[in-house]
Order: C-alpha cells, then structure tokens, then sequence
C-alpha cells in the first residue's frame, strides 16, 4: 500500500520521493492510539542507505480501547499531550543526543554521539489530534536487536545511554517537555492514587512525589525507560555510520520525556530487565555503574563542573535511588495491584523510604 495524504506529502518534504510504500507494521501504539509502520522507497537506486524509513502514526481510536480499563478523558487527555511532548522532543530537543552542541549547532567533538544514540527525525507533521512523525529506520543503521532478556552486556549499555543521556541533559529547563517527566508522575496519574489502598504509602505519596520533584540536581529523564524501549547492535554487525565511540544501543519512544532526576530512569529500567533478587543483590553494583558513566559524562560535556559539584549530584542521587523506587511501586499498587513487578524487595524497599521520611508536621 503506497502512502496517502498528507503522510505522502510529508514523505515527499522530507526525502525528495513520494514513491513510498508500506512494507510492514512493526507495532501498534498502546490503547490503539496508531501504529508504527516501516515504509519502504519504491524508487529508491541500488545502494542508497535510506532505503526505509519508520513512521509512528498517532491516530486516537473513537472508542474506549485500554487493556485495563483506564478509559477516562483524563486518560485520553494525557495520551494525546504525551504525542505532543514526543513531536516537541524530536523536533527541538532530539537532536542534542546526536552529536550536536548545546545551542543547537553542530558539534565538532561529538561528545554524544553513539553515547546516548536516538533515531534521528526527518520530519512531522500535525493535523488536528492526527500526527505523523518520520524517524530513521535503527534496523537500518545497525541497531536491529530487541531483547526479552539481557545479559552483562546489554545492561552496562543501556546503564551507560541512560548515564549520558542524564548527564547531556543536568540542569536543563524541560521547555515543550512534561515539567515532570515519567509516565506514573503523581499529578498526572490521580485515578492510580484513588485506587491505591489507604495506608502509609497512599498518605506519603505526596511527600515522595515532592522529594523527587524538589530535588536540587535535575535532568531531562526518557520517562519509560524500559528494556522493549532499547535497541541493541545487529549481532555481529557494527552500527552505520561509525562514529568514533559506536553507540553500544540506541533508545526509542519519548512521549513522556521531561524533567526529573535521573534515578526514575534508573530504578525503573533496572527493575524492566532484573529479577528481584539480582535487583537487591547488585544494586550497590549498578549504582556503581552509573555513576561512574554519569562522572565520566559530566567530566566530558559539563567541563565547567567542579569536582566537588559532581560529587553533590552523586550523593543526592544516590539517597534518591530508593525513592524513586518506592514512587513507582506506589503507581502500580493502584494502577495493577497484582503486577509481578510488585516484589518482596519492592516492599522492603518502600517500608524504608517511608520509615526514613521527615515525619508530617501536626
């Protein structure tokens, strides 16, 4: 099926050719809110490396399509924001992870390409609650692997992207972005909240949320950092083109990208690809990880940095771990109360936080 108005147009404005045609669905947007279609050139010559391209439709369905019920205004409201941020992102801020300085030119030291590797956008287009948005395809540069689980390798790859990515972003106002990024954010998730039994966790939930947001050190963080959101190198295949540092993954799907600290991406990614045991076992390790990554990022891309600033992030952060942790649990309690990610740990973690928190004042 060749692509039709105003896709073809926007085919058309971005590539040169409007002789495009749809080669497969690769996925269909949560709640059927669209689909991402891989478009193949018709007329494309013999070795041309643009051959294909990926295009995430937003189209909102006309009825009432959640896989667990959650089919509110608010609900739809919040979705149709989350594509807006997303077209906001690659249109504004995407192009930040690709090797370009921080006003928006061209690097010439390339401190982030292959560090925190994103599809580069090609075009957009709106119409209404309608949106086209035209990505490279990463099965075409290299990075063809998806993965249900992970070994050594991939997770020091997707700690090292989240690492640079936070780092890329420390200080930054999140303009066009959710203020608070992260798809179970408190003030935009009240219907979980309403739903979470009443005890300790309901009754702090603000505070938790508030010692998150309040913190002093904040980053732009991806907002749904887990593993199906990362793609990984070809096996046995080398990333095209071939920066100096190849990006060892390449991460995909903002639509709730924007401010926050770093430790929501971390605690959240980790818990999408560990078991529970390993999540307790090793987190003095995976924090080790990071912010070895995070320091060497920081030296890197934040030179005006001193060393004793860097070290107040680390320490703050690090106190945040649990915390944004314990957030997300609250989430999912109300949102899917025998989720599997709701573990013995999990518990254990957040009886700490709340047990650690300032008590409220009379």
């Amino acid at each position: 099926m060749s692509a039709e108005p105003p896709l073809s147009n926007l085919l058309l404005s971005a590539t040169g050719s409007a002789d495009w045609r749809e080669r497969e669905i690769l996925q269909q947007l949560w709640s059927g809110y669209g689909a991402i279609v891989r478009y193949e050139r018709i007329d494309a010559p013999e070795g041309i490396s643009n051959r294909t391209i990926i295009v995430k439709q937003v189209q909102p369905p006309s009825g009432d399509t959640h896989p667990r019920g959650w089919n509110t205004n608010r609900s739809h409201q919040r979705k149709l924001r989350s594509y807006q941020v997303e077209s906001e992102w690659y249109a504004s801020w995407s192009a930040l992870c690709n090797g370009t300085s921080s006003n928006g030119t061209a690097s010439s030291t390339n401190d982030c390409d292959g560090l925190c590797r994103i599809p580069r956008c090609l075009g957009m287009h709106r119409e209404g609650e309608q949106v086209w948005i035209l990505l490279e395809d990463l099965d075409a540069a290299g990075f063809s692997g998806r993965r249900h689980q992970v070994g050594e390798s991939q997770i020091k790859a997707c700690i090292n992207w989240l690492a640079n990515f936070h780092a890329r972003f420390l200080g930054a106002e999140p303009t066009g972005l959710w203020p608070v990024g992260c798809y179970w954010h408190l003030h935009t998730r009240p219907d979980e909240w309403d739903e979470l039994e009443e005890g300790p966790l309901k009754a702090r939930a603000h505070d938790i949320d508030a010692a998150l947001s309040n913190a002093q050190y904040q980053t732009i963080v991806h907002g749904d950092a887990k593993l199906a959101n990362f793609c990984f190198p070809t096996q046995g295949g080398t990333p095209k083109p071939n920066p100096a540092a190849v990006a060892a993954v390449a991460a995909v799907d903002f639509q709730y990208v924007g401010g926050g600290c770093g430790m929501k991406d971390l605690a959240y990614f980790l818990g999408s690809c560990l078991p529970e045991s390993e999540c307790e076992t090793r987190e003095s390790e995976i924090l080790a990880l990071y912010f070895d990554a995070f320091r060497q990022a920081l030296s890197r891309q934040k030179s005006e940095m001193s060393v004793e600033d860097i070290n107040a992030v680390e320490a703050e952060w690090r106190d945040l771990y649990p915390v944004a942790w314990t957030d997300f649990h609250r989430f999912l309690k109300g949102w899917s109360p025998g989720h599997w990610k709701l573990t013995d740990y999990s518990e254990r973690v957040a009886h700490r936080v709340l047990d650690q928190l300032p008590k409220p004042q009379a």
